[in-house]
This record gives C-alpha cells, structure tokens and sequence, in this order.
C-alpha cells in the first residue's frame, strides 16, 4: 500500500487588515485544501502544491505573519481515511452546489421552451450559462484529488444540460427558418 503524504500549512497572521486574512484563506480553498482548524490546513503532496504553499507562505510573511510547512502521513489508515474524507466532503459541496445550477438551467430552458421563446439571444445568453457551467466542473474536477461521490452524476447533468442546450438551439434554428 502507498503511503498518502501531505503538505501541513500552519499560519498566523494579523487580524487586522481583513482582507488579506479572507484573501489566504480564498487562495488556500482555491486550491483545495482541507482545513483541519484556523489556520491549519491540509494537502495532497505534489510538486504544485509545494510551490504554492511556498510563495503563500512568503505572502503571510510580507502579511507580518508566520508560518510552517510541513509534509506528514497519517498514524495510521483510519486517520488517513479522515483526512481522505475531509477532502470528498469539500467537493461534495461544490458538487452540490453545481449541481443545483444545473437544474437552473434546466428550468431556464423548460421556462422558454413552454412559451416557444426561441429566439438567437436567448441562445447565446443559454450558451454563455452552458460555459459558466463547464468551466466551473473543470475546476472542482481539478481539486477532487479522491474521487468525491457526486463526482459522475455532476458529469451526468452537465452532458444533459448540453444535451438540452442542442435541443434548445435545434428549436431556435428551426423557428427561424420557417419565418423566412
């Protein structure tokens, strides 16, 4: 079996400006890390994850705060297995949250197809939400480091809704070909 190893950021910095606190913490969650309590937070070891800890930590002490990286492994497989599901859980949130984007969508394009709205600017502005939408599961797919449960029935109801956008611009194209 492979020992998991992780990268362990410890910080702290000045409460005060805000901003800065709130802008470490968007970073640190931006790049999926797992935090395990204020200012101490989790992940996977790899050579990006390393770097950017780096330069955060150089940001922290520009801040006027300090900070330790570390690389651990767990005691033992129940602990890793916390770790690992600290991790799934966080990507079930994003996950959930997209997923609830696209039933949004879905109704969006229910709601215009019920009154035969089928114009080309309703497309476009459709399709801009279908790329909001893929481009957002590029980006939790990315810091799903394990594999989180609603990870395929997010793949699911996004190939739906672009199912459902084809549909969509079928009807619209069709609409305006019987108008002129």
């Amino acid at each position: 079996m492979k020992i998991q190893s992780w990268l362990l950021l410890t910080y702290k910095v000045p409460s005060e400006p805000a901003k800065k606190r709130v802008a470490l913490w968007r970073r640190l969650k931006g790049l999926g890390a797992v935090y395990l309590q204020n200012g101490v937070c989790l992940l996977p070891k790899t050579d990006d994850h390393q770097r950017r800890l780096k330069m955060l930590a150089n940001d922290i002490t520009e801040m006027g705060g300090e900070s330790v990286i570390l690389e651990t492994v767990a005691l033992d497989k129940s602990q890793e297995d916390k770790v690992v599901s600290r991790f799934k859980a966080d990507r079930d949130e994003e996950y959930r949250e997209f997923i609830g984007k696209c039933t949004d969508f879905e109704d969006e394009i229910a709601k215009e197809t019920a009154v035969n709205h089928f114009t080309y600017a309703e497309l476009e502005e459709n399709d801009v939400d279908l790329k909001k939408l893929q481009s957002w599961l590029e980006k939790i797919r990315k810091l799903d480091f394990y594999g989180a449960t609603l990870s395929l029935e997010s793949e699911q109801r996004l190939k739906a809704c672009e199912a459902l956008l084809d549909a969509y611009a079928q009807r619209v194209f069709d609409a305006h070909d019987e108008n002129q």
